[in-house]
């Protein structure tokens, strides 16, 4: 055997590029400050691999969707025979047929259900348009991102799987190496490619680059905030002037109506202090905080706030279920931090609470 030319140069510096965001969306999935971070990298896989698809058209051996071998019947015999000397395949063998394959496809359905989760749920993205009006179905759409990139990463580790076993079984062959210099040890016919196909390249990769660089510069549309910060002192001066005197000023989407109700028909007793006003201050600041409450929200933490209660009279936010959960992994000692001092004290970590945002990555709990 002679080493042959496999993979081109714009395939390898592909996989390389996917191998890196991939593994950082991975990372920064699991950090909801990260969340704009996650959602840079993750648009960048799926760029990459909607120009391997069309790459998998072009007339590129053993690259190409043609040269992918789906036969079951030699799927079968290759299994079978993996730990024999078994035939040789210069491209993707049926195992490595059926995983890259299914690897793209589940890496676009990833990057596509993020890109919907992000705007349903989040409001943000080049679909956060869609959070007004299928809000109510953001659960589903994060479920269907985690459950698709939860197979995708399956598919990889499936894939890792593969190399490692072609390299344990059939190290002469340089299956390995072959990701890094394109050659394997094999008899056939070196891969070429033509100018269009160059060009192609090209685009591809400095496609993939540009996005990544733009999603992650600021006010890009990639991770654009569709959440409008709210002038409370204009648009309800009561509202702003009685509440923020005294503690954080909550947005009404916090609670809802009920609640609302609850605590302004017993302003004497405040939460342990007498914050009567007068009839009309009182009733004006009622009907505001009514009408923008949680069931009129299509923000993210008002509907799960919703959903997380039994009865929707709680007059505190940190007693909803919906807080409790969010705030469980915090230790005790924290909300007792000099810059903290109690549970109510959302403004000391969530720094734009007072304006109707409560941003993941302007999360920041006191060291």
């Amino acid at each position: 055997m002679r080493p042959t030319y496999v993979w081109p140069l714009p395939l390898r510096l592909f996989h390389a590029l996917l191998v890196a965001v991939t593994l950082l969306a991975f990372i920064t999935a699991e950090e909801d400050n990260l969340l704009t971070y996650h959602a840079a990298f993750g648009v960048t896989v799926g760029t990459l691999f909607a120009f391997r698809v069309l790459w998998g058209f072009m007339d590129v051996r053993y690259s190409r969707f043609k040269d992918f071998n789906f036969s079951l019947r030699d799927l079968r015999d290759y299994m079978l025979n993996i730990f024999g000397a078994g035939r040789e395949y210069t491209g993707h063998n049926p195992a490595a047929s059926w995983v890259m394959a299914a690897m793209m496809a589940f890496g676009l359905l990833s990057a596509v259900s993020g890109m919907f989760a992000y705007g349903v749920a989040e409001g943000r993205g080049v679909l956060s348009f869609l959070n007004n009006s299928w809000f109510r179905d953001m659960e589903l759409f994060e479920e269907l991102h985690e459950i698709t990139a939860r197979l995708f990463m399956g598919l990889i580790f499936a894939h890792m799987g593969g190399v490692l076993t072609d390299w344990l079984l059939h190290r002469k062959t340089g299956t390995l190496g072959s990701i890094i210099n394109g050659y394997k040890n094999v008899e056939n016919t070196p891969v070429s490619l033509n100018w269009g196909q160059k060009l192609f390249a090209a685009l591809w990769i400095a496609t993939a680059i540009t996005v990544l660089l733009y999603a992650l510069s600021p006010g890009n549309a990639v991770t654009a905030n569709g959440n409008v910060k709210v002038d409370y002192q204009k648009e309800h001066a009561d509202f702003y002037d009685e509440c923020i005197a005294c503690h954080t000023l909550y947005p009404p989407f916090t609670l809802p109506k009920a609640s609302w109700n609850k605590i302004m028909s017993d302003l004497e007793n405040h939460f342990g202090d007498d914050a009567s006003l007068d009839e009309e201050s009182a009733e004006s600041i009622r009907s505001y905080l009514i009408a923008n409450a949680a069931e009129s929200s299509t923000k993210e933490s008002a509907f799960k706030i919703m959903q997380s209660m039994e009865r929707h009279d709680t007059i505190a936010v940190t007693q909803t279920p919906f807080w409790k959960d969010r705030h469980n992994d915090i230790e005790e000692n924290v909300f007792k931090h000099a810059k903290i001092k109690s549970k109510a004290n959302c403004k000391a970590c969530h720094s734009d609470i007072e304006s109707g945002r409560i941003e993941n990555e302007n999360i920041k709990i006191p060291e």
